[in-house]
């Protein structure tokens, strides 16, 4: 029996018509530990965003713009359909393509507040019945399911700020805004809160629990005793309590009777609210201002930030002067270098970094056709060779003591294509676009966005992804609430921001281009804002038509690469030494 006819097996005796499986745990993490990838044990799907929705006579899987290519190859097109999350969603699917009067359960630990809404208005149009259930079906298909995390918590003595001064300050912020308690269900958010972090899921150093904090500062910390030591001098728990992670909606009931407690409507589960509600207490539906008050860094986080950013350009320098020596050489003795040997390599010279302790994410080392997936990664079964008759994609970045680096080069070995050309001189256009934007205070990210979607456009050319993220220091390296894109994002930009600035282009089974900035917000005019950058590595310009570029566009480029030179030049091996400076010497156009 397969998985899937084995999960159709269950909702018969549950008495349901089908299920929703989220790629979601209990936290909305972008990464899952083991034990919570029901997503990936159902369908094969590997990515790190999606939903399904099973019943008897269909099954769907919903997946954005990054993974329409992968999903593809994971996933038994047999069995499931595949839905675009953002242009015809679970919502929409259900409304219109839902037979009436159905029964669709849910794990209501799993779907957050403003999901479950839009689900709830759905299944009303379809005229059925969205069910809470007590246990994951999921889970009781899975015989070898893992354990859940107990990686271990440790104290962080990088954060700038102490743990008590920021529990005050948040309180202060739940005052200001009607709230009694908040429900903090984010592992991101409570490590940055109480200075510590973890070792629960890989590429984020959190712990993953939960936690309520008064308005006075007081905090419930619901965490698994396991995974902090016995001796805790060092970890700043003065008013923290402990208990246990499954007393967490027994203890939001405790307190919320006649109480207002603030949920985030994204990010916490539904069933945080019903646990209000359901106590007598309201709701208030609001971005935790633990999301918005990590994402200004102060300067000790900024310092860190920089540092980390030095060690990166060297490790990242260092490897693509190793590709440029032996990809033709490793190719012509029918031995040629691979993804996986190259990410395993760029591993190795991050590893040489100080303070460095594993990578941000799973490195995006993609050759040729596989770069065309946004989140590509390699496997034994897809491992490429990289040669010189195509173009190397490589987004990596790593978690250090001091901060966390995400950076994307495109290379190639050998002249490239008319076609490739004109698209990475486009994709490098809008980069330096955004790259020198001065902004308003009152700007936006999905207004900034069109800056380095521009010269796609002029060619009739886009890109299905956002344009950046917010990068968490020695936290998730997709970091909220900023975002560069087309949907809407309404927060501010603000000196001490940390975002990435990466515009790309691809083209489906045969090559995939991106240029990738991490950049710190700073102030510029008075009521303006703009970018530096931290990233310190050279951009190749051997794929750019460097006469289409404006003497603007090359004044930057010659000074980012000026600056690159200066910033790492002693610190490299003499024959990365050499490379670099090839690769960063003024552009001579006539421009």
């Amino acid at each position: 029996m397969t998985r899937l006819q084995a999960l159709r097996a269950h909702l018969g005796a549950l008495g349901i018509d089908g299920v929703i499986v989220p790629r979601f745990d209990a936290h909305q993490g972008e990464y899952c530990a083991p034990h919570d990838e029901r997503l990936r044990h159902l369908t094969g799907f590997t990515g790190s965003a999606g939903i399904a929705l099973v019943t008897a006579e269909a099954a769907v899987i919903f997946v954005d713009g990054r993974y329409q290519v992968q999903v593809r190859q994971e996933v038994d097109l047999g069995a499931f359909e595949i839905s675009h999350f953002y242009d015809f969603p679970l919502e929409r699917w259900l409304g219109e393509k839902l037979p009436r009067n159905r029964r669709i359960g849910f794990n209501p630990m799993l779907i957050p507040s403003d999901l479950h809404q839009r689900l709830m208005a759905a299944m009303q149009q379809a005229g059925g019945e969205l069910v809470p259930l007590e246990a994951d079906p999921i889970d009781a298909i899975w015989p070898d399911q893992p354990e859940p995390p107990t990686g271990r918590i440790s104290s962080f003595a990088n954060a700038g700020e102490a743990a008590q001064s920021k529990r005050r300050r948040i309180g202060a912020r739940l005052a200001e805004l009607g709230a009694d308690f908040l429900v903090e269900t984010q592992p991101d958010n409570i490590a940055w809160l109480l200075n510590v972090r973890g070792s629960d899921v890989k590429y984020t150093p959190l712990p993953q629990s939960f936690l309520l904090l008064d308005k006075s500062g007081d905090t419930e910390w619901f965490v698994d005793e396991r995974k902090l030591p016995n001796d805790r001098e060092a970890y700043e728990l003065e008013a923290v309590t402990t208990r246990s992670p499954a007393d967490l909606l027994a203890g939001i009931a405790a307190r919320a009777g006649g109480k207002r407690a603030l949920v985030d409507p994204r990010f916490a589960s539904v069933a945080a609210a019903l646990a209000v509600t359901g106590a007598g207490g309201t709701v208030l539906s609001e971005t935790s201002p633990i999301t918005i008050a990590k994402a200004i860094k102060n300067s000790t986080e900024l310092q860190g930030f920089r540092a980390s950013h030095v060690s990166d350009g060297v490790a990242l320098t260092e490897f693509l002067s190793w590709l440029a020596d032996n990809v033709a050489l490793r190719e012509a003795a029918g031995k040629p270098i691979t993804e996986l040997e190259a990410e395993d390599k760029l591993l190795e010279f991050r590893s040489r970094g100080e303070g460095f302790v594993e990578p941000s994410f799973r490195s995006i080392s993609a050759s040729a056709a596989n770069a065309a997936m946004c989140h590509y990664a390699s496997s034994e079964a897809t491992n490429a060779a990289l040669t010189t008759s195509g173009v190397y994609l490589i987004d990596s970045g790593g978690q250090y003591l001091t901060g966390t680096t995400d950076v994307t080069r495109t290379t190639a070995f050998a002249p490239v294509s008319d076609e490739v050309r004109r698209t990475y001189t486009a994709v490098l256009k809008g980069f330096v676009a955004l790259m020198t934007a001065q902004f308003p205070v009152t700007a936006r990210g999905h207004h900034l966005d069109a800056l380095a979607r521009r010269p796609l456009w002029d060619l009739g050319l886009d890109y299905d992804h956002g344009t950046g993220h917010g990068v968490g220091h020695f936290l998730s390296v997709h970091e909220h609430p900023q975002r560069f894109g087309k949907v809407v994002n309404n927060y501010e930009f603000a000196p001490g921001v940390i975002m990435t600035i990466e515009p790309g282009y691809y083209r489906e089974g045969e090559f995939g281009l991106r240029v990738e900035n991490q950049v710190e917000t700073v102030a510029a005019a008075p009521g303006f804002l703009r970018f530096e950058t931290l990233t310190l590595a050279p951009i190749d310009l051997a794929l750019a038509d460097v006469s289409a570029l404006t003497r603007e566009e090359v004044a930057w480029i010659d000074g980012y690469h000026a600056r690159v030179r200066q910033a790492l030049a002693d610190k490299l091996s003499l024959s990365a030494r050499a490379w670099l400076e090839r690769m960063t010497a003024a552009i001579s156009v006539g421009n």
